[in-house]
């Protein structure tokens, strides 16, 4: 698999031969579901450590403990808990028949059907959290998978290749690395469900190639996550957990909060909390084996570029810790941009990395229009304890998940969905919603034993008068 035509006939050649065991298997049994996602759980707890260094390695700096935290402990609760609910999710649904049928023997219920082979291209910043947990909602359905990690973790890549080849028969998992030719390579291919995780403007082009085989998609796509806090809000409780999310990963999560929208009376005070509560967690920067790296020196640039723009127009910038910091390393403090312009890019682009936007208000009303005068979030963060005003921000706002009070934790429920809305994605994978979004419905009819339509006048030749009573059916 060393150039993209081989790379993609192998491929190709691979979903024929899925398709075809899938065809021959038909029902695909508790038990081998259990199975599947069982030497997925083996693989991540027999080599977490050398994964843990693997994404080490890529990034350039990243604690194990948060590795082992975020992917390997994250990956294992989705495989977890649809191996210990499948049971619940499988049963076929039973559903009401339409009178009079209902009354002469008729049933009706739903399968829920295994797709086929579902394709999940994985992103860098949770390089295993991206594949394995999406993966648990596929392998729970019952459905095979092919995986395509990012090539922007190569060490976290090649080791997934190798263990993935050595864990699994390639008929139920298989995984393909490769770089962006690759990756649009993996887009176009006929599967039967597609998942990626990443950039909107990447997802734009995932969802185009995959029209062209109307292969259906599930989209977790980021987007600038705001952060509403309330004039009833413990503005230094609301600081410290917010500092705590923003720490994760370097702030390189897409559901990382973006914007912080607080009451011009609390300004000052929720900025010296922020500081110091994030400064207590990261005193330091440069060789701070707890501080995430930026992934590489691209993004690096990227976030250096909103930071010069910002500051020439005219930004309050105030660093976390406030540490003097080589610029030639990729850990840098945390820049916390005061009211920038509203068409800077910082205001305009996702940050993903070590800076976050701080911007005072008057009018809630005010906040929630501006939110909803951009794309939809991935996820919406409220502080306060104005039940009224907590209910007005969740009312007339639309976001992939809230969490109240705190940051980043709506994610971690797997017995919920997961997901975005508008540009911040579509479907949802964990808990049984991951189940129903990799299966296909299938509604089944028993026909009752007796049909009495000829009798009651409903088949052709149709009696005189047939017209007039069906037309009273419709005005009664």
């Amino acid at each position: 698999m060393t150039t993209q035509l081989e790379t993609s006939q192998a491929l190709s050649d691979l979903l024929r031969l899925h398709r075809e065991a899938t065809d021959k298997q038909g029902l695909v049994d508790v038990a081998t579901r259990k199975r599947r996602l069982q030497v997925a759980i083996d693989l991540l707890v027999d080599h977490h450590q050398a994964l843990c260094a693997a994404m080490d390695a890529d990034f350039g700096g990243r604690p194990a403990g948060f590795s082992l935290m975020n992917d390997v402990l994250g990956s294992l609760t989705s495989l977890k808990h649809a191996r210990d609910n499948l049971e619940q999710w499988v049963v076929e649904d039973k559903r009401s028949v339409f009178a009079p049928y209902d009354q002469l023997g008729a049933e009706a219920w739903v399968q829920y059907k295994p797709k086929g082979t579902v394709g999940i291209i994985g992103t860098w910043n949770a390089p295993l959290f991206t594949l394995f947990s999406p993966l648990a909602s596929a392998l729970a359905a019952g459905n095979r998978a092919v995986l395509k990690p990012s090539e922007v973790v190569p060490a976290t890549a090649e080791l997934l290749a190798k263990l993935i080849g050595q864990y699994f028969d390639p008929m139920d998992v298989a995984i393909i690395t490769g770089g962006v030719e690759i990756g649009q390579a993996f887009a176009g291919m006929p599967f039967d469900h597609l998942v990626f995780t990443g950039s909107t403007q990447v997802g734009k082009k995932i969802m185009r190639a995959a029209a062209e085989h109307l292969v259906p998609v599930t989209l977790e796509l980021g987007g600038k996550s705001p952060v509403v806090i309330g004039e009833s809000a413990d503005i230094a409780e609301a600081a410290r957990r917010l500092a705590v999310a923003k720490g994760m990963n370097g702030g390189q999560l897409c559901i990382s909060p973006d914007l912080i929208y607080v009451p011009v009376m609390a300004r000052e005070a929720f900025l010296q909390a922020f500081r110091e509560a994030y400064s207590q967690l990261y005193p330091q920067v440069e060789n701070n084996p707890d501080f995430v790296s930026v992934v590489n020196e691209q993004h690096m640039a990227r976030l250096d570029g909103y930071l010069a723009e910002a500051r020439e127009e005219g930004a309050e910038i105030i660093h976390c810790p406030d540490v003097e910091v080589s610029q030639q390393g990729r850990k840098r403090p945390l820049s916390v941009v005061v009211n920038p312009p509203l068409l800077s890019a910082i205001m305009q682009e996702e940050i993903f990395g070590p800076a976050v936007v701080v911007l005072t208000y008057s009018d809630i009303k005010h906040v929630v229009e501006e939110i909803n005068s951009g794309e939809r979030p991935l996820a919406l963060y409220y502080f306060g304890e104005d039940e009224a005003e907590q209910s007005y921000v969740l009312e007339h706002t639309l976001s992939g998940g809230v969490t109240l009070n705190d940051a980043l934790m709506h994610a971690a429920m797997e017995d919920a969905p997961f997901g975005g809305v508008g540009a911040s994605g579509m479907g949802h994978y964990h808990g049984r919603e991951g189940f129903l979004e990799f299966s296909h419905a299938r509604t089944v009819f028993r026909g009752a034993p007796v049909d009495p339509r000829g009798e009651w006048g409903l088949l052709p030749p149709f009696p005189e008068g047939f017209a007039e009573a069906i037309a009273v059916q419709i005005t009664r």
